[in-house]
């Protein structure tokens, strides 16, 4: 038999043209086959850069409500898609501050490995160093002011006592249980609430227990961006209305203490005789259901007008108009650590102390407090 046959078949069944195809891609699979063995054993793809990860603590000053609550935890920034640095935000810390809200947030940066250490879009995440970052919701930046490895920001419960006058309206739309909420998380609540009279009727003294969620700095305890300390300002929203009101004393409760009835002495020097003649017996201050102040007796006498005369004598006759007038009084007190209060004021001789009686409002000074 012939190698090719007339026809151009190969041993009379396969055409020259088609075998010549057949060992063409054959040997074109053998090539690649070889060129992928020779690659696996005979070198490695080079390896990408080492990255190293930390945590910082970024402070973004103030934000409008509605860009602080798009602030959330596991938002993720990727500065350049084709390197392996990110920005990952692992916690969030809110608090209301003049209208807004302060942000302050922890996250964990992802950067690359160097001699000189980790760096992130060509720096060290250092402190004191601005970090900007994005998503598809908002754009925003910040200080770096800790460097660490945790995840979370050192907050704690803080509870202070804060002190504010309002109008009687405002301070009856105090109560107990509310909460200060900003970018939909809570981050106060109002656990006691005690108000007392003034001089003025139409206003109140207003003392509130408040639990707040601060954060550790520099090793004070801060909320709204300012240390939580005696004597501090402190703004807290609610719903339905705003305390601003300064900080008493930080730690614990109102110290109310238990109540009782206290037979209390008191005086007023120079009250018009109008004034004097409107004091009298039986009149009561209630608050909350509760009577917390009786008069149970009231002595008007004229004030003394004392004048010397050219040889020294001494002359001594009644005003008249002014009185002197004193009320005694049974007043609810309480008996704290700090010793006895009245309106949550400290209770003792020389204090003043004042009775809102409905018709009139005395201010008059303490001269003896009963057993």
């Amino acid at each position: 038999m012939e190698l090719i046959d007339e026809e151009g078949n190969l041993l009379g069944t396969v055409n020259v043209v088609d075998a010549l195809v057949v060992l063409l891609v054959v040997a074109v699979v053998a090539a690649g086959v070889g060129f992928v063995f020779l690659n696996d054993s005979g070198s490695e793809p080079e390896p990408g850069p080492e990255t190293a990860t930390t945590f910082v603590t970024l402070d973004l000053g103030t934000h409008p409500e509605n860009v602080a609550s798009a602030i959330n935890e596991g938002d993720v920034h990727d500065p350049n898609p084709d390197s392996p640095q990110q920005l990952r935000i692992t916690d969030v810390h809110l608090t209301p501050q003049n209208g807004d809200v302060r942000v302050l947030l922890r996250a964990e940066v992802t950067g690359e490995m160097t001699d000189q250490g980790l760096r992130y879009q060509d720096a060290p995440p250092r402190l004191g160093r601005s970090l900007s970052f994005s998503t598809d919701l908002y754009q925003a930046g910040g200080r770096i002011r800790a460097v660490g490895d945790a995840d979370e920001l050192p907050t704690e419960p803080t509870t202070v006592v804060l002190r504010q006058t309002l109008d009687a309206e405002a301070a009856a739309a105090v109560t107990a249980g509310d909460r200060v909420r900003v970018g939909g998380r809570t981050v106060a609540t109002i656990d006691e609430v005690a108000a007392f009279a003034t001089n003025n009727p139409s206003r109140q003294r207003v003392f509130v227990a408040a639990n707040l969620t601060t954060h550790r700095r520099q090793d004070r305890q801060r909320f709204g961006g300012v240390p939580v300390t005696r004597g501090q300002s402190l703004s807290l929203p609610t719903s339905e209305y705003t305390l601003r009101g300064t900080i008493e004393r930080t730690g614990g409760d109102l110290q109310l203490g238990s109540s009782e009835m206290r037979t209390v002495t008191l005086r007023m020097e120079e009250v018009d005789a109008d004034i004097a003649g409107a004091i009298r017996s039986g009149m009561t201050e209630r608050m909350g259901g509760r009577t917390v102040a009786r008069v149970t007796a009231v002595e008007t006498e004229p004030s003394l007008i004392i004048t010397t005369g050219d040889n020294g004598s001494v002359n001594v006759v009644d005003h008249p108009r002014n009185r002197r007038v004193t009320i005694t009084a049974d007043l609810l007190v309480r008996e704290t650590a700090t010793g006895t209060r009245f309106k949550a004021s400290p209770l003792r001789v020389g204090s003043r102390a004042t009775l809102d009686l409905g018709t009139i409002t005395v201010e008059a000074t303490v001269t003896n407090v009963g057993e």
